[in-house]
């Protein structure tokens, strides 16, 4: 499939600023996609500027800025063809899992949040173990099936995801909300899982407009990091497209930075075209 995405974020100041040191990470990541054009434009042009991969093995790019300015503009821009992701083809044991690094040392970092799930969530989790019968795949497949069935699915530009037992408990959430609670039900049986941030294929939202979009990610053995998509219903499969992942949400933010400038007020408006060719 056949990814074009042009997204352009403008942050607008009351007042002229001086601006800190910037993260970008609107790069596409390079697992399961080929990459065949892709651009980075910023206003005003950084004093300095380099690509870098950050503890995550996400590509970021670093920019620090001289003199003063009351705007920000970054547009990234590319294409690429996207792949399927590979069939699980190992066994795998019975749920629940002990989470730990072991042999796979990328999955060690994310050992340390097997115990952040409260008691609902954990029940919730457990109970959808036991229908699964301890099969681990049936387990995230009843997972995202239950959560997007059961959950009002909200837009919300702002703020960092909410608390996964209040996004059980009410049944609403924006894609963000739904993602941790994936992460944190899958992490309280033991699978290891991080959060994603990036681009999908489906044009339908209550408000019309195309927006960024989060899901988790799981490691099974053997097969590496899957993905899943609990605001679709479905598996993360070559409609989507990976910007960069993390242990949590801050740590796959598309744009990190801040200004200096006393009583200035910031504004941020954005705008994403995605074309989708099969």
């Amino acid at each position: 499939m056949r990814f074009s995405v042009r997204h352009s974020t403008l942050y607008s100041y009351s007042a002229p600023v001086r601006l800190c040191r910037h993260l970008v990470r609107l790069h596409p990541r390079h697992t399961d996609v080929t990459i065949q054009r892709e651009r980075l434009r910023i206003e005003p042009a950084p004093a300095l500027q380099a690509t870098v991969s950050d503890h995550h093995a996400n590509r970021t790019t670093q920019v620090d800025f001289a003199g003063v300015t009351d705007r920000l503009w970054i547009e990234s821009c590319f294409e690429l063809e996207t792949a399927p992701p590979k069939h699980v083809e190992n066994a795998l044991p019975s749920l629940p899992w002990r989470l730990q690094g072991g042999a796979e040392p990328e999955c060690g970092a994310w050992a340390e949040f097997a115990g952040e799930a409260g008691l609902k969530v954990r029940s919730f989790a457990a109970e959808l173990a036991a229908r699964s019968g301890g099969d681990a795949l049936i387990f995230l497949d009843e997972l995202n099936s239950e959560l997007f069935s059961r959950t009002e699915r909200r837009i919300r530009d702002a703020g960092y995801a909410q608390d996964p037992e209040e996004t059980l408990t009410k049944a609403k959430g924006a894609c963000r909300d739904l993602a941790l609670l994936f992460m944190t039900a899958a992490r309280s049986v033991g699978l290891p899982a991080r959060f994603v941030s990036g681009y999908q294929g489906q044009a339908e939202t209550p408000d019309g407009r195309r927006h960024l979009h989060a899901w988790p990610e799981v490691f099974l053995p053997g097969a590496g990091w899957r993905g899943y998509d609990p605001t679709h219903g479905v598996a993360v499969s070559e409609g989507h497209v990976a910007l960069c992942s993390g242990p949590d949400q801050r740590s796959t933010m598309p744009v990190e930075g801040g200004y200096y400038g006393d009583g200035v007020n910031s504004t941020l408006t954005f705008n994403l075209e995605i074309r989708i060719d099969k």
